[in-house]
């Protein structure tokens, strides 16, 4: 470090952050791609393992999980016809929910004011699945098929009762804008497994117009640095945005031209002595590396039919939910630590017998093909997959209930969802609702709940993955969470 220079200016080096310096030289490659990429042989963290670019002592302990496949389901999926089945429902189908029950909770704006509130059994059926015997409903046929290596979890509660701040706790740990996402919590705690793929992958599908939107601090650093957040793949040629060459630039000459630009900003460095500077060089050399890298890990050509028919029918087909799934194997199988799916449309304030038979063709089969697949190839057990929405359903009926047409209001008072592999057993139910699906009766398990079961699956201890912004320690869980011991193998 240059020590002749004027304080002044030093302190106003020193101040500057990483967003402000990527922010006046991003080019080229595109900022959004370029600033979670960095991954292995990272020059911005001090005292980080070079081999890793995660936090020295990290994990904690011995994992029983690499890496996580979140599969989440945007809109929250109606418990009451999936997973959580109360069949008492049928000989009260069409009164009053009791007072005893609702206990004067909070309701949305839509049903508040709704005069009646009809208790609504499920249309479907549900029968025993596998070796364990639990009941499932019948639109999810595919999952019933692997429920033996599911843990299911029925007592999911949340604090939120609207999609945003609620999807925004789920994946953040804050109902509140610009804290970090859960993968960008997992790539500045451990690093990454690939000099040649991001750490943290997010991909996003199903929706129409009208249904809830995905904002990108879902997947965004927050206050951590910006190498952290999730790098979007698209459902096109260049499945990262910015990343091919632009015409007339082949890889010689784009070679040459960071060379030169590296060049450059090494004696910047040497003038100002900011790491930053270094970091920028390694980004650009590692997006360099993922020219090629990305291209193949997104051609699905080379997957055996057997493979393709196992994830069903749209496969093959670019930003579909199958599509999606069978990158997230082939990613995690190349060293991507954390990989985020989105699928939206489970938003059913009405007409719900059909639109969640739509989305569970959508998504049953390719789900549950993931996990197969997973175990096939012996990733599954150290991979934890889950499967989640950011809250559950009403029993009673949104609008008018009809012989064969109901919809369900948000509820975050209990939920389910379902985790496999990396360490949770498997053939699982935790957790109670009561009669009416609307209150938690055993084992309730909160959100921060959930994360700090994931990081523990990682080997970290969730009060001890901190980092330090405007004057206090921060965490994915804030100041809660407790391991959900019960559910661990």
């Amino acid at each position: 470090m240059n020590r002749d220079l004027p304080v002044s200016f030093r302190e106003q080096r020193d101040l500057l952050t990483r967003r402000q310096l990527f922010g006046r030289g991003a080019s080229g490659l595109g900022l959004a791609a370029l600033s979670s990429l960095l991954g292995a042989n990272s020059l911005a963290a001090p005292n980080l393992p070079p081999s890793a670019g995660g936090l020295p002592g990290l994990p904690h302990f011995q994992p029983t999980a690499k890496r996580v496949i979140f599969l989440c389901q945007s809109g929250a999926p109606s418990q009451l016809d999936l997973f959580d089945p109360k069949p008492g429902l049928q000989k009260w189908h069409g009164e009053e929910l009791p007072d005893s029950v609702r206990m004067d909770q909070r309701l949305t704006g839509m049903t508040a004011s709704q005069k009646s509130k009809p208790v609504t059994a499920s249309s479907f059926k549900f029968k025993p699945a596998g070796k364990s015997g639990v009941q499932l409903s019948e639109l999810i046929p595919f999952t019933s098929k692997i429920v033996d290596q599911l843990c299911l979890v029925r007592s999911m509660h949340t604090n939120a009762i609207n999609h945003d701040p609620a999807i925004t706790l789920l994946q953040t740990g804050s109902q509140q804008a610009g804290h970090p996402s859960m993968g960008s919590w997992m790539s500045y705690g451990l690093g990454s497994e690939s000099q040649n793929l991001p750490t943290f992958v997010v991909f996003i599908s199903g929706g129409t117009p009208g249904d809830q939107p995905l904002m990108g601090r879902l997947w965004g650093s927050g206050f951590l640095p910006s190498r952290h957040q999730g790098v979007k793949f698209r459902a096109s040629r260049d499945p990262v945005l910015y990343l091919s060459n632009p015409p007339g630039i082949d890889r010689a000459r784009r070679r040459a031209m960071l060379d030169a630009t590296s060049q450059l900003n090494s004696l910047q460095a040497e003038l100002i002595g900011d790491p930053e500077i270094q970091t920028r060089v390694a980004q650009f050399e590692q997006a360099f590396r993922m020219q090629r890298s990305i291209p193949e890990v997104a051609d699905l050509s080379s997957e055996p039919k057997h493979v393709l028919d196992l994830y069903g029918p749209e496969a093959q087909q670019p930003g579909s939910y199958a599509a999606n799934c069978l990158m997230a194997r082939r990613l995690v199988e190349r060293g991507v630590r954390f990989v985020q799916l989105y699928h939206r449309g489970w938003d059913h304030h009405e007409d719900l017998p059909s639109s969640i038979r739509n989305k569970c063709l959508q998504t049953d089969q390719p789900s549950a093909a993931l996990v197969q697949d997973l175990k096939q190839r012996g990733l599954l057990k150290d991979t934890l997959v889950v499967w989640a929405g950011e809250f559950g359903r009403t029993v009673y009926c949104q609008g008018k209930l009809t012989a064969d047409n109901y919809g369900r209001d948000h509820h975050p008072r209990c939920f389910s969802i379902w985790m496999a592999g990396g360490g949770v057993r498997a053939g699982l139910v935790h957790g109670k609702t009561d009669d009416y699906s609307y209150n938690i009766v055993e084992s309730a398990v909160h959100v921060h709940d959930l994360q700090a079961t994931i990081l523990h699956c990682l080997g970290i201890d969730h009060q001890r993955l901190t980092f330090r912004f405007q004057g206090r320690d921060h965490r994915l869980t804030d100041v809660h969470g407790n391991v959900v011991k019960k559910i661990l193998s």
